[in-house]
């Protein structure tokens, strides 16, 4: 019943699935397939299935805040009874957010741009670095992705499918992999994945292709869970800024404090390494659509070059700045980057101590609360342990924890949950995942 004492028409789980096989597009992502989850219900770290069963949500970095938070709730609220209208009037969370935002950034990052996606972000992203260089060419990783729309899937080969889902303008850098990479092993990493990177700046020279952008995210997710070694990007933008070319950080997935130590997943690099432009979303908005561009002024300024003015319908509506706005707020009063920093921290001990238990392991990374485990049939020859990886992410579900797979042979299991997640948390997680390797032979 509703609160006027209305019949409420609601569905049972076979329904649902019926109807959603009926009527939704059929490549939509649907997590457990052969059994899938109906979620009514989140709270902090927990989402809640129509049954009442609590699953511990180690994978969703969206609820930043955790599920349903409740300050989010009564901001949204409020501010939706007040208002929600378009950028093109003047209105104070607007700005306020866009002078915080840029707050948290080292200089010259001082100028923001708001959507509702990170495919949005990162689609004004490229038409700012080329209508800033000049250029046409985009440089991007082995694995990477960045988005739903058409310019972001050119650039996201972890979506592609098919050989003439590579455009011409595309080119492809390794990932920076110090586990199973190309120079994995080497004295210097981040150097040689640079100067690959330099390398295929100059094929293009001699193509006469002019370099626009190179694309990154500052810890790779979907292509594995990649944490950048030292010095990488400091020289991969070097490189990229003598080719006339801008730098763009993709912080879609990790920005926001998950690593702890930095508002920002790039600061890992050193204070010297600044981005051109940066992009952030998912976290944002604790799961209402919001997303931004961060850059220099004179960057932004270069987009009257390709458009008479910039607008986006929902992009910057006060509600959608004030729930961004109270994200932040909330970051900051509970101590959210401490928490994922400690926690983080015991978190990867506990798997550290399970890769010693079990060979199955083969790496161990991560920083704050963002860490990947690798899963290999053989320690040497590193092969993946892509069926058990499948095997385990199901008998993890059972025991009400979700993880999710991911890499280029689907066998990493990316842990980015809620930051509100503990230490009873952590110590639940790596009690259940080491009965399931336990059951799981390679």
């Amino acid at each position: 019943m509703d609160l006027n004492g209305n019949a409420v028409y609601e569905l049972n789980k076979k329904d649902v699935l019926a109807l959603r096989i009926k009527h939704v597009g059929s490549p939509t992502a649907l997590y457990f397939r052969h059994d899938p989850l109906m979620i009514v219900k989140g709270e902090g770290q927990y989402l809640i299935d129509e049954k009442g069963n609590r699953y511990l949500d180690c994978i969703n970095n969206v609820a930043h805040v955790g599920h349903s938070h409740p300050k989010v709730t009564e901001a949204c609220n409020e501010q939706m009874s007040k208002l929600c209208t378009n950028s093109r009037y003047l209105h104070n969370t607007h700005v306020s957010l866009a002078e915080r935002l840029a707050n948290t950034f080292p200089n010259p990052l001082d100028v923001c741009f708001f959507m509702n996606s990170g495919s949005e972000a990162n689609d004004l992203a490229l038409t700012l670095a080329a209508a800033y260089s000049g250029g046409t060419d985009v440089i991007t990783m082995d694995s990477a992705y960045h988005g739903h729309v058409r310019s972001c899937l050119e650039i996201s080969p972890y979506k592609w499918r098919k050989p003439e889902d590579h455009k011409d303008y595309v080119h492809v850098v390794s990932a920076p992999d110090v586990y199973r990479g190309k120079y994995a092993g080497s004295e210097n990493p981040g150097l040689d994945y640079a100067n690959e990177l330099n390398q295929k700046i100059e094929i293009m020279k001699d193509k006469n292709r002019k370099l626009s952008a190179f694309i990154m995210e500052s810890l790779q997710s979907c292509g594995g869970q990649i944490i950048p070694p030292e010095g990488y990007m400091r020289e991969a933008f070097r490189y990229v800024r003598a080719a006339g070319g801008l730098c763009i950080a993709d912080e879609v997935q990790v920005g926001f404090g998950r690593v702890g130590s930095h508002y920002w997943a790039f600061q890992l690099q050193g204070p010297d390494v600044i981005p051109d432009i940066v992009t952030v979303g998912k976290p944002m908005g604790n799961g209402h659509p919001v997303s931004a561009v961060i850059t220099t002024k004179e960057i932004a300024d270069s987009l009257t070059n390709k458009l008479p003015s910039y607008f986006n319908t929902f992009g910057g509506n006060p509600v959608s700045c004030t729930i961004a706005n109270t994200v932040m707020d909330i970051i900051e009063n509970e101590n959210l980057m401490e928490n994922a920093s400690s926690v983080g921290k015991y978190l990867l001990e506990k798997f550290e101590l399970l890769k010693k238990k079990h060979k199955i392991i083969g790496d161990v990374r991560g920083v704050g609360l963002f860490i990947g485990v690798e899963l290999v049939r053989d320690e040497k020859t590193k092969e993946p342990a892509t069926e058990e990886a499948e095997v385990m992410y199901n008998r993890m579900r059972d025991r009400y924890i979700l993880v999710s797979l991911d890499g280029p042979f689907n066998n990493v299991m990316k842990f980015k949950p809620p930051m509100c997640f503990t230490y009873d948390n952590a110590d639940q997680l790596a009690e259940v995942l080491d009965d399931t390797l336990s059951q799981i032979s390679c």
